[in-house]
């Protein structure tokens, strides 16, 4: 989990100073969670699965798939 969370960083081109800003927290903190010093509260995973437009499940490890789910129902 904690390598995904820092590859889409890097992939957004984004440093830890501006994740840890829309998290609304210290660079620091969010920096141990890339390393795995801290586990990620529910909520942070939240946040950063809407960030990144992924889904939880990718977030964990549960799955390679980067497309969140939704439940909305198809016009036809």
């Amino acid at each position: 989990m904690y390598r995904r969370i820092r590859d889409l960083r890097e992939d957004a081109d984004l440093n830890q100073t501006k994740i840890a800003q829309y998290l609304g927290m210290s660079q620091t903190g969010y920096s141990k969670y890339e390393t795995g010093e801290n586990d990620i509260p529910t909520a942070v995973l939240i946040k950063l699965a809407r960030f990144y437009n992924t889904s939880i499940d990718y977030l964990l490890g549960e799955t390679d798939r980067k497309e969140r789910y939704t439940n909305k129902k198809e016009k036809t």
